[in-house]
Parts: structure tokens; C-alpha cells; sequence
């Protein structure tokens, strides 16, 4: 089985013999989290219901958003509200899961799982992913199909050189990727453009409203998408200088419904005005609407099978 840790949610899906027999999304509140402790029992609940349907459980791969060395937590901004002295029941925490559990167990970011299930399911590489979730995950997939040990954390990356640019809460850093391809993102961009949402609305709860008013034919919503389809379009450009791009996959809860598909079209679009040659040698692509959503906790579950990060 394969789960994925996010900021406002956490994924898991069951898989028997390579299909998916269960999925689910579980809202959780892991950056206000004081207590290692919620984190285990968050993480061990995911694991347990996908793994009630299944015939056993056999391994379990695992996403989420930091950096992860052979299955410890190095840094995350997930972990952000543990206190620095009690770090190392975080640092431990999939040791301990994969203990109790008594089955092999990976973790790997939530970026190079993006860039896994672009690989399974465009059955081609190279392939750079990224998902549009509560922040921006980004990973890459080599000729091979297999991710790398590069640190492909995009989030943090700058894609805004603008000395007024926005600044992420969490790092300090000014104008990077989280601001431009996630929820973050969303807000951004439709309270500039005059969308109203009540003051005391998560940031999670505000996209659901943007993606309602989409589905309702609200012009408003239709130029936020469109938006961060022209941010994709130029980013994309800007990470051909840092990749070799055959194929670019996003997903995520950004790109659920419509608003992915304009996302997609807009960035099409700057892509073949702006940047012809390179729109003729790389494609983009959203996969099917189920797996925008889960897509990463499904590939994750290949992760126990994966021998040195190869596939």
C-alpha cells in the first residue's frame, strides 16, 4: 500500500497486484501539530484502513513533503510545530512505523513520487513532475525510469526574481515555486484579482470554493487557473535550463476538475508562443481526475520494490 503526507491532507490507497482497490483522502492539520505523537497516530491510521482492504499487507511506500534519508526525517515544514527537543521522535518516526508494522517500509518526498507516477503511467522518460497541492512537490525520473538522489525541492526554489516578489511563511525565501503552483497560490492570486472569502477560511476550504465557482461558470475563477496556467507555461521554460524535459506531468488537488484542464491549456499556450522549439520536444500532461488527486500514494506503494532508487 502507498500513502502521501501533505499539509492539509493525507492520502493512502490500497493496492493488490498493481491496481488500486482503494483510495481516500483524510483532512489533517499536520504544521499545528505540537505533538510527535499526532503525526504517528495520523500516519498509522492512513496505513491501517487502506490496509483493511487488502488480502494482508505485504510493504508499504510512503510521500511527504521534505527531505527524507534512509527513512528518517531530515527537514519538513510538516514537522514545523514539534518542538526542536522532541525532533528526534520525528526524525525516527517511519523506523518506528515499519517496526511495528514488521513489513518493509519507504519514504521518500513527495516530489520524486510525482515524478514515479508520471514515469508508470506515461511508461516514458524522462519525466519531470509536479504536484499542485497544498505546496508545490516536484521530482524527476531519468531515461531509466528511476529517481534520483538529487534534493529536487522546487517549493523553495525561485521562479519570481522580482525584488518585490512574494515570501513563503515558512522559509523566508522570496518569489519560490510554493507561491505559484499550490493552494497557496490560489488564494494568492484570486484575493489580488477581488474574490472575497470569509476572513477566517482555511486555505484548503477557500480552494474547494474556487473549484465550486469554476464548476458554476464564474469568469473570475476561470482567469485565476488561466493565471496559474501562464505561471506554468514560463516555469516550465525556466526549469529547462536545470532538466533535460521530455515529458512534464502535474497533478494534485490544484488541478482537480476543470481548473486543470485551463491550467494545462494556458500553459500550452505560453509554452508554443513564447518558447516554440521547446513546446515541439516537450510534452505536458495531466493524468486521469482520480489520479490528480491520489496519484502519488499509488505509485508510492511500488516504493519497497525499488532497489538503490531504481524502479
Amino acid at each position: 500500500m502507498g500513502f502521501d503526507l501533505g499539509a492539509s491532507d493525507r492520502k493512502a490507497s490500497a493496492v493488490v497486484n498493481g491496481e488500486a482497490v482503494f483510495s481516500e483522502e483524510v483532512v489533517w492539520d499536520p504544521r499545528n501539530a505540537t505533538d510527535p505523537e499526532y503525526h504517528y497516530k495520523g500516519v498509522m491510521d492512513s496505513i491501517k484502513r487502506a490496509a483493511s482492504h487488502m488480502p494482508r499487507l505485504d510493504a508499504v511506500g510512503g510521500s511527504a513533503a521534505g527531505v527524507y534519508i534512509n527513512n528518517r526525517v531530515r527537514v519538513a515544514s510538516l514537522y514545523r510545530g514539534v518542538p526542536k527537543e522532541q525532533f528526534e521522535k520525528i526524525a525516527s518516526l517511519f523506523l518506528r512505523i515499519r517496526e511495528e508494522l514488521g513489513v518493509p517500509l519507504e519514504v521518500v518526498n513527495d516530489g520524486e513520487v510525482t515524478a514515479l507516477a508520471g514515469s508508470m503511467s506515461l511508461n516514458d522518460n524522462p519525466v519531470l513532475g509536479i504536484a499542485l497541492g497544498s505546496s508545490q512537490a516536484a521530482g524527476y525520473a531519468d531515461h531509466e525510469g528511476n529517481i534520483t538522489s538529487w534534493l529536487n525541492e522546487l517549493a523553495f526554489a525561485p521562479v519570481d526574481y522580482r525584488a518585490s516578489g512574494p515570501v513563503d511563511e515558512w522559509s523566508g525565501d522570496m518569489g519560490v515555486g510554493a507561491l505559484y503552483f499550490s493552494q497557496q497560490a490560489t488564494n494568492r492570486v484570486a484575493s489580488g484579482a477581488g474574490m472575497e472569502f470569509p476572513e477566517n477560511m482555511a486555505l484548503p476550504e477557500r480552494l474547494v470554493m474556487l473549484q465550486k465557482k469554476m464548476a458554476a461558470g464564474d469568469a473570475l475563477a476561470r482567469q485565476v487557473y488561466e493565471t496559474i496556467g501562464t505561471f506554468l507555461g514560463y516555469c516550465i521554460a525556466h526549469y529547462a535550463d536545470f532538466y533535460e524535459l521530455k515529458h512534464v506531468l502535474i497533478l494534485g488537488r490544484v488541478t482537480t476538475g476543470e481548473g486543470g484542464e485551463i491550467i494545462l491549456k494556458q500553459g500550452l499556450k505560453v509554452l508554443r508562443t513564447e518558447f516554440p522549439e521547446l513546446a515541439s520536444r516537450v510534452s505536458v500532461a495531466l493524468p486521469d481526475e482520480a489520479n490528480r488527486r491520489v496519484g502519488q500514494s499509488i505509485a508510492a506503494a511500488s516504493l519497497p520494490a525499488i532497489q538503490g532508487g531504481k524502479r
